[in-house]
């Protein structure tokens, strides 16, 4: 069964908008302690890689959720998740299962997900003032069913 191509935009909208909001709040845990993450002492500023996966998830992940350089930002989040699955998980066993990365595969396959797709609707990118002389995806999609 195919689903109407106009749930399409606010469908990933909504999926980048969760993502991010999940990542954001991991990265959050971690450096600030809260949310009921952070378990154990947070990691020194700049300390390799804690740190600096810390400041991704946060930084990425709120950039996601606003829509913001989606695609860059979504790129670095997916790329630090491969890292994280790679050389923490990996080494403990073949398969996610195994090795407890599956919370690592499935953000890093999400965000290249939404690399690739864009950011969908509701972004901040979409803004007519951050786009000076383009249209906005909503003023497209008009155009286009009418």
């Amino acid at each position: 069964m195919q689903t109407s191509p106009r749930f399409h935009g606010p469908v990933l909208g909504l999926f980048r908008i969760v993502l991010g909001l999940l990542f954001a709040c991991h990265g959050a845990a971690t450096l600030f302690g809260v949310l009921g993450g952070g378990h154990g002492q947070p990691p020194s500023v700049g300390q390799w890689p804690g740190w600096w996966a810390a400041a991704i998830q946060l930084t990425g992940g709120t950039l996601v959720l606003l829509g913001l350089a989606t695609t860059p930002a979504a790129l670095l989040c997916s790329g630090s998740m491969a890292y994280a699955y790679f050389v923490h998980h990996q080494p403990d066993g073949l398969f996610p299962l195994q090795n407890g990365g599956e919370p690592a595969a499935l953000f890093c396959w999400a965000f290249l997900l939404i690399a690739a797709l864009g950011p969908g609707r509701w972004s901040l990118a979409e803004l007519p003032a951050l786009r000076p002389g383009q249209r906005t995806h909503q003023e497209v999609t008009d155009r286009r069913h009418t």
